[in-house]
């Protein structure tokens, strides 16, 4: 299942990469308030993620159980409940944009070019919370081939899109850092037609006939049952990001665009683990439908040997690409020593990183979301966010990234326990099924 991911776990990352390195065409200031606006698209990315890892979770289980009707319709509930949370949030933050941006710490400079991008943005949020959704559905039905390929649609879009809208070529407007913003939204849209495609013809996941509506509320409690801890969980980062965006924003505009410069580069290193984390819990959710939990402990121990393994590598060649990483986005010194400091530092932590979101996976895909939200809350509330400010008061932007390292660590090592502890209460193994014993015979 992961394995056909890679291409387009590496696309979903170049959308961000690409922005930012056209952006940084621009300037540090355009690019400082890319930086800005980081958490507050987070924000969005995780109430969408949220309310899809509830739907993806479901439907991996219903197929699990061979029961494609149910499956179908919480599809379709899940788009519904999707497109009216997104319109909310998109509206209130359209309204609200200077003065949340000037409570991150815009000043008055790159508050204007904030607003620039902020404003395309929220008009076209509603295409990326229907393609994130859709992506996860794709994989729950096994076809994670068209979700990849899903994902590499849009990024070629938006990498065409790009420099045409940002410097205006073809006789389009130069239009700066709301280019980037408007060529996103335009490849996300075109995403999301196909994505409908996909869900409707290929796969007969929508139920959009006569009464497409029986049973919404049903599944709508189904759906938020996940989608509420899901979203606490990952709107943690929108919110950790915010407090180290402000905290950062202290030691100058410099500071915030390598963190927003440098936070891009490391998605990269996440892209074949990310692949794999995708996969991770509609695979755990169908085997735990069809009551195969030993396949379950064997995706984890696999998981978990393969985090640390690519993250110690990813340590090594980040540690000696740092400098040549920080040449390809900027020309500033002051940017530039931060950046490598960020990514020398932060990238010791990668693979223990990976080993704490793996096991927040296994436990969504447990039907477990309660504790995989407060596994979150403790890298977050507990470690994260206190550590960055003891780091800051003791070592200056350095010590931030510091704390950074010793959180990702220690909540790495409490995941291993705490889903070791889950695994002596399950069976050893469950007996196969009797339509799968008779495939195995």
């Amino acid at each position: 299942m992961a394995f056909p991911m890679l291409a387009g776990t590496f696309a979903m990352n170049a959308y961000n990469l690409t922005d930012t390195w056209f952006v940084s065409r621009l300037g540090t200031l355009p690019l400082a308030a890319m930086g800005f606006t980081f958490p507050v698209v987070m924000l969005l990315i995780c109430v969408a993620g949220g309310i899809g890892t509830g739907v993806t979770t479901l439907v991996s289980h219903a197929i699990g159980r061979h029961d494609r009707r149910d499956a179908a319709r919480l599809v379709t509930h899940g788009i519904l409940l999707t497109l009216v949370v997104t319109a909310v949030i998109s509206v209130l933050g359209y309204l609200s944009i200077e003065p949340v941006f000037a409570q991150l710490g815009a000043d008055a400079k790159t508050l204007p070019l904030v607003g620039r991008y902020m404003r395309i943005w929220y008009l076209g949020a509603l295409f990326m919370s229907l393609s994130m959704m859709g992506n996860g559905i794709l994989i729950s039905a096994g076809d994670s081939r068209s979700a990849s390929w899903f994902m590499i649609l849009g990024t070629l879009l938006n990498v065409a899109l790009d420099p045409i809208l940002i410097f205006g070529y073809f006789g389009c407007p130069a239009m700066g850092i709301a280019g980037a913003a408007l060529a996103t939204v335009i490849a996300r849209a075109i995403a999301t037609a196909w994505l409908f495609y996909l869900l409707g013809r290929k796969h007969r996941l929508l139920a959009l006939g006569a009464g497409w509506l029986d049973g919404i509320l049903t599944s709508l409690r189904r759906i938020v049952r996940f989608a509420v801890p899901g979203i606490l969980s990952m709107v943690l980062m929108p919110i950790s990001a915010t407090v180290i965006t402000r905290l950062l924003s202290g030691f100058g505009v410099e500071a915030v665009a390598a963190s927003g410069a440098a936070g891009r580069i490391e998605m990269f290193a996440f892209v074949i683990p990310m692949a794999l984390g995708i996969s991770l819990t509609p695979f755990i959710s169908q085997n735990f439908g069809a009551d195969r939990v030993d396949r379950v402990r064997q995706a984890h121990r696999v998981a978990t040997r393969f985090a640390l393994c690519y993250g110690g590598l990813v340590a090594v060649a980040f540690y000696l690409a740092a400098p040549a990483l920080a040449s390809v986005f900027t020309d500033d010194p002051k940017v530039g020593t931060t950046l490598i400091s960020y990514i020398r530092i932060i990238s010791f932590g990668y693979g223990m990183m990976e080993v704490h979101r793996y096991c927040g996976f296994v436990l969504t895909g447990l039907h477990r979301p309660a504790s995989a939200t407060m596994l979150n809350a403790i890298r977050v509330l507990g470690l994260l966010i206190p550590l960055s400010f003891l780091g800051a008061h003791f070592g200056g932007v350095r010590g931030v990234f510091w704390g950074r390292l010793a959180t990702d660590l220690l909540v790495g090592s409490i995941g291993l326990v705490w889903i070791a502890c889950l695994f002596r209460s399950l069976p050893a193994a469950a007996p196969a099924r009797p339509a799968e014993a008779s495939r195995q015979a």
